[in-house]
């Protein structure tokens, strides 16, 4: 018996070996304030998403719909600039196809980013959160229903799901380049309403430094395919209660702009040494 899910991706992977035959090492999930980061790397080639057969379409203000392939430095990479989210309604394999997508084109590491709600008091808005781990049990597991063999285990281990090494790698440089980052853990909700703050003191309570609609449910489908994984959060606010200001997609969307240089100034020399520590192994 066929898997739908599986078919669907293999149908989406022909589409994209029909446009190019690029093959990435890294590949790098843009969220808010780094949306225009393509336009500084070395450019090959551009796959919209609406000339993949299937394949699901971000509706989210200031998230464009493309894969864009080419170099930062000598590492070949692939940036998904524009994500979807469960939020929006589509099924959650849906949301990770485009990750497990990216895996099949050949890259071996993930590099996810976001915007996130500060959850953490000494967190403060305009600030990069490394990602340790993540808690992703209010979104469904992109691997529940029939296992795809092809792709993973059954039952795969999530002890280290971000890397180890690539987490010394991001604090390593970040430190070179005198980047301010903190560490912290990444909780994913279902959105697309902001939390109420009795919701993110349960969050605090569970361990979380940083709140968002995005990311963990695509690391764990990333991490089922054996993918090496990091992750940096960019605090664009404070989350609901901790401060007493309302929250809106306006303030999210500034902030990352407002730091989006530095941002993109630290993903781009983690690639690099990223590549190099690739390039060794």
């Amino acid at each position: 018996m066929g898997n739908e899910v599986y078919d669907k991706l293999l149908k989406c992977y022909g589409c994209f070996k029909e446009k190019t035959d690029f093959k990435p090492e890294v590949a790098l999930v843009l969220g808010s304030g780094l949306g225009d980061y393509a336009d500084g790397i070395k450019v090959v080639s551009e796959l919209d998403y609406h000339d993949i057969d299937g394949f699901p379409v971000s509706t989210v203000p200031g998230h464009q719909g493309k894969y864009i392939f080419g170099y930062v430095g000598d590492v070949p990479v692939v940036c998904m600039k524009g994500r979807v989210h469960y939020y929006e309604g589509y099924n959650i394999t849906d949301v990770v196809l485009p990750v497990r997508l990216m895996k099949l084109m050949g890259a071996k590491v993930l590099f996810l980013t976001n915007a996130a709600g500060g959850i953490n008091t000494s967190f403060q808005a305009g600030d990069f959160m490394l990602i340790k781990d993540h808690i992703a049990n209010f979104v469904p597991s992109p691997l529940i229903g029939q296992n795809i063999d092809e792709l993973g285990v059954r039952f795969p281990d999530m002890g280290s799901i971000y890397n180890k090494e690539l987490q010394r790698i991001i604090k390593r440089t970040a430190a070179i380049l005198d980047i301010p980052l903190q560490e912290g853990v990444y909780i994913q909700l279902t959105g697309p309403s902001y939390e109420t703050p009795a919701e993110i003191r349960m969050c605090c309570t569970l361990g979380a430094d940083a709140v968002g609609m995005s990311t963990a449910c695509e690391a764990v489908a990333a991490n089922h395919m054996g993918m090496k994984i990091c992750g940096i959060s960019c605090v664009s606010n404070m989350a609901s209660g901790i401060t007493a200001n309302p929250l809106t997609h306006k303030e999210v969307q500034e902030t990352a702009d407002r730091v989006a240089p530095l941002f993109k100034q630290l993903v781009t020399e983690c690639i690099k040494n990223i590549g190099h520590d690739i390039t060794k192994a």
